[in-house]
């Protein structure tokens, strides 16, 4: 008698196989949640704020397990595709956020700067930046400050950001260049959002 094949274990497998798994096992959808929730909770807090983030987070996945059959198995790594879930859904909070941006820009206290003051210390001195900071991300388009913030902020690559929000790496790195300009501009020269590495590396 042939014993039958046992299925490896869901944290042993990479993403696209795990969401494949969750086609007939739904509850190995569980897998990715555990992998990649607290990164992208950590990314949508410095967006949004507490409240907004939560709900955010939740619904990425929601709309990942309804849409998980029509996953590109291609991309073995599943963090372009939540995080391009999540943008959309940050842009339906453009306001609450551009608000928060330009209330901090004007006194200096907004109880979003906390999640995301700590992205330039130790670049900048963070309470002299943040004014600043906050009206250079609240001037910059929608698509300059996803393209901005997931480089910065949740460590993607050129080619991560191209997927999560679906547009051609030449416009990436025109978008990138010109959130750029606008943050060293408005920082006296200085970017905390520029990597130490060099661009050609990325």
């Amino acid at each position: 008698m042939i014993a039958p094949l046992e299925h490896p274990p869901a944290g042993a497998l990479d993403d696209a196989d795990l969401i494949a798994r969750s086609t007939a096992e739904p509850e190995a959808f569980a897998e990715l949640y555990d992998r990649h929730a607290a990164g992208l909770h950590r990314y949508v807090l410095r967006r949004l704020g507490a409240g907004p983030a939560d709900d955010v987070v939740g619904e990425t996945f929601l709309i990942a397990f309804r849409e998980r059959a029509r996953y590109d198995a291609a991309r073995r790594e599943a963090r372009p595709w939540l995080y391009g879930i999540a943008a959309r859904l940050i842009g339906r909070h453009r306001r609450s956020e551009v608000r928060a941006y330009r209330a901090l820009a004007r006194t200096g206290v907004d109880p979003v700067a906390a999640s995301w003051a700590d992205s330039v210390e130790g670049q900048v001195a963070a309470q002299a930046a943040r004014v600043p900071l906050a009206a250079a991300l609240g001037a910059l388009s929608d698509g300059d400050r996803h393209v901005l913030l997931l480089v910065a902020w949740a460590d993607f690559s050129y080619d991560e950001v191209a997927t999560a929000l679906g547009i051609p790496l030449g416009t990436v790195r025109s978008r990138l260049n010109r959130a750029r300009k606008k943050m060293r501009a408005a920082l006296g020269g200085v970017d905390p959002t520029q990597p130490t590495e060099p661009e050609d590396q990325r």
